[in-house]
């Protein structure tokens, strides 16, 4: 399978996992009270028939980040690339999604005044994990590698703090 190939495949599954970990930030949210804190209507369930559509639709947002990282000499800032993309389904969700689909009126305001801040840092969420979840390079970095590399990130005083 070619590098593209394989990295079209990497993305599409980190999509995936990453729409999980942002349900999971979601449902602990509901779990904890915060979003009765926050007045915020917006729910998950951690049933399958509630986390398929997100893996999904997470799995497709991953396709469509596959083109920021797709050419190799773009292949550089990955987490600000996932952080930056991820404003991509925010803005869909909050102008297509809950406006017309839902009905759920502009921004989603209807569900709450910080609704759409809750819909927008779980997506920030979603872009963080969708970078975390797949090496930069497919087949010559291992997670432990993939770490460190983002360990070294966090740094600001590392030397090799190239990726932010």
């Amino acid at each position: 399978m070619p590098k593209s190939g394989a990295l079209l495949a990497v993305c599409f599954v980190a999509g995936l996992l990453a729409a999980v970990v942002s349900a999971l930030f979601i449902w602990s949210c509901n779990r904890w009270g915060i979003t009765g804190l926050l007045e915020v209507k917006i729910g998950q369930s951690l049933n399958l028939s509630a986390l398929y559509p997100k893996m999904f639709f997470g799995g497709l947002w991953g396709l469509a980040y596959f083109f920021t990282v797709g050419i190799p000499r773009h292949r550089r800032h990955w987490i600000r690339k996932g952080l930056w993309f991820s404003w991509i389904p925010s803005l869909f969700a909050l102008f297509y999604l809950y406006p017309n689909l839902y009905n759920k009126g502009l921004a989603a305001l209807d569900l709450g005044m910080f609704a759409p801040l809750f819909i927008i840092l779980s997506n920030l969420i979603w872009g963080f994990f969708c970078r975390i979840l797949h090496p930069p390079a497919v087949g010559k970095i291992s997670v432990g590698q993939s770490l460190d590399s983002l360990l070294s990130c966090l740094d600001p005083c590392s030397e090799q703090s190239t990726c932010c």
